[in-house]
């Protein structure tokens, strides 16, 4: 299956909302870190349901946002949740951005970057089409250092990159971005119950799921075009 009918069936399931409020928890206090301008440009690369630019439209003063994904109903139910006039969708491939050269002043991703089919050639384009000193906030929940997201690819069709952190420096380098930043940020709004409540939906023990909400959390890569 591919990845515009894997996310199609999502959409169509309404599961692009479930998903904004999971990814919310972490993306929230990464988005806080985006150095946004007044006027600036910004790409939501894998949009999903267009959480990100509806929050950096009513948080900054960006001014145009567009969210691209490549699932039409992930699009189609993102266009649906907002008004905003400088907010626009687009169906689109991640190797190969209808942006211009230099034409971007800051790129966004959260969780849909390990779909990439080539993602050495998408950070290539991300390089390209972002301005001089323009950023890439690059979040991923599923990395080589959490072992407990090791398991998700068995859940879906679709083929995803595992990389480690390091991977992930080295990429950003090679695609000719500078890494400004690496760290992670905790879930901390995930409720996890009392070790007496355990086994609890799929976790064997209380450790292990605060290790994957309050340890490993969402790996947060910057890159910065020269």
């Amino acid at each position: 299956m591919s990845v515009r009918q894997e996310f199609d069936a999502w959409a169509a399931d309404g599961r692009d909302k479930g998903m904004e409020e999971r990814h919310w928890h972490t993306a929230k206090h990464a988005l806080a870190r985006m150095p946004v301008e007044d006027g600036d440009a910004i790409l939501d690369l894998g949009t999903g349901s267009g959480y990100a630019p509806r929050a950096l439209r009513e948080a900054t003063d960006a001014g145009r946002v567009y969210g691209l994904d490549g699932s039409p109903e992930m699009t189609a139910n993102a266009r649906s949740y907002t008004e905003d006039d400088a907010v626009g969708f687009v169906v689109g491939d991640f190797d190969s951005l209808p942006f211009a050269d230099d034409s971007l002043d800051h790129v966004w991703s959260m969780e849909a970057f390990y779909y990439a089919a080539d993602p050495n050639h998408t950070l290539e384009e991300v390089a390209r089409i972002l301005k001089p000193g323009g950023t890439l906030f690059c979040a991923v929940n599923y990395y080589e250092e959490n072992e407990h997201s090791h398991d998700w690819q068995d859940n879906i069709s679709v083929e995803m990159t595992r990389w480690s952190r390091e991977e992930y420096r080295e990429a950003f380098r090679d695609a000719g971005l500078h890494v400004a930043e690496q760290d992670t940020i905790p879930d901390e709004e995930t409720e996890i119950p009392p070790e007496s409540e355990f086994p609890h939906e799929g976790w064997d023990s209380r450790e292990a799921m605060v290790e994957r909400y309050r340890v490993y959390g969402t790996l947060l890569t910057v890159g910065v075009a020269p």
